[in-house]
């Protein structure tokens, strides 16, 4: 057997527990970070969870401001708008604080307040992170609110096209968080739907990085035991949101799902992407949806891994076991069969279908679809035909 050659590079410093988020101060003047932006979306910055952490951050002479202008799908406008806050305001470091959306721009504007190219300059192509000049990058302290994106320990970001609506992965080394702190408590406040649709989001990463066809034994375990943290723990966040521990093995499960698609993502992915993209609609949301139509598509290639997933997980039955585990979760969480249901039509499955062949994701999935097999599983996803 020919040994592959692989490079594995694994998270940050993480801090894990109730009431964590005491420590921000404290870690910020660790890292460098004297006059911090506290990046998040709009709905955080006008809570008192918000309000009190910038209260703390002042108290400890941390001159901290807040930059909200973050949509739910991130855009380029949002990055422009972040750098010009950043340098009104001399900050020398980002608190990026929230879910996906405010996390990624977060890191961002760490990234690009110091360059002088487009952020699309970056993409996750090839070298072409080498293109940024790596000493301007500031550091960066993440506080995830939600469970699912894991964006914290990753060195990339998603944000939208203007012209093409195609989501772009947006790569540099130098913006994996300095520190990460994970405390359960600040995301008791998340609604039920949320709660289920980044905990779908957080499943469909471990799934999809446990399949990839990829040489990486280390990331195939951690998502399979992140897999085991959503079986025992999502149903019971949805349903009793003050259930920390259970949330704290949520926001354990998102961080794992992450750490593990460095092996690879797949049509998942590459699929919810451009349907994000086109309607503008919550990325965990159709992960969810899309992740059964996937597997059973996958299932040639991924059978006896499934099984032996199920019986890790300890469910009955091998791959349709699993598959019917899968769906119950989704029921039992309120997570919908198609994507009809929220919204979403047949009439754009020919961009869908382009946009997905070219997402860098495709590449991850145990089948190599083709355009005709990817507009074929979008419309099956739409329309809920399993």
């Amino acid at each position: 057997m020919t040994i592959p050659h692989r490079n594995f590079n694994y998270p940050t410093t993480i801090k894990f527990g109730s009431g964590r988020i005491g420590e921000l101060a404290a870690h910020c003047k660790a890292v460098g970070i004297r006059r911090p932006l506290l990046v998040t979306d709009p709905g955080l910055a006008a809570t008192a969870m918000v309000a009190a952490i910038v209260k703390d951050l002042q108290a400890s002479d941390l001159p901290v401001r807040v930059f909200s202008e973050v949509r739910p799908n991130p855009v380029e406008a949002n990055v422009s708008a972040g750098v010009k806050a950043y340098k009104a305001g001399m900050h020398d470091g980002v608190i990026a604080f929230g879910g996906g959306s405010g996390l990624d721009i977060g890191k961002m504007i760490a990234l690009m307040h110091g360059q002088s190219i487009s952020v699309f300059d970056l993409e996750d192509v090839d070298d072409w992170w080498t293109r940024a000049d790596a000493s301007k990058i500031s550091p960066i302290i993440a506080v995830p609110t939600t469970a699912g994106t894991g964006s914290e320990v990753g060195r990339a970001g998603v944000v939208t096209h203007p012209d093409t609506h195609e989501k772009k992965i947006i790569f540099h080394p130098a913006i994996m968080p300095k520190v990460v702190i994970l405390d359960p408590e600040l995301t008791v406040g998340l609604p039920p739907n949320l709660t289920a649709a980044t905990g779908m989001d957080a499943l469909a990463h471990c799934i999809e990085a446990y399949s990839a066809p990829f040489y990486h034994p280390m990331a195939k375990g951690i998502a399979l035991e992140g897999m085991l943290l959503v079986k025992e723990n999502l149903a019971k966040a949805v349903k009793t949101p003050t259930e920390l521990a259970a949330r704290g093995n949520m926001l354990m499960a998102s961080t794992m799902g992450a750490t593990a698609f460095q092996r690879g993502l797949g049509a998942v992915h590459a699929l919810s992407h451009p349907f994000g993209g086109l309607y503008d609609t919550h990325h965990g949301m159709l992960n969810g949806i899309i992740l059964p139509y996937v597997l059973k598509a996958n299932r040639k290639k991924i059978e006896k891994d499934m099984d032996r997933a199920a019986a890790y997980l300890g469910i009955k039955g091998g791959f349709d076991g699993f598959l019917k585990w899968l769906l119950a979760l989704r029921k039992e969480v309120g997570i919908p069969h198609k994507l009809a249901d929220i919204g979403i039509d047949v009439k754009r499955l020919d961009e869908i279908a382009k946009m997905a062949m070219k997402d860098p994701s495709a590449g991850g999935n145990p089948v190599a679809f083709t355009e005709k097999q990817y507009k074929a599983l979008a419309k099956k996803c739409v329309l809920g035909e399993l």
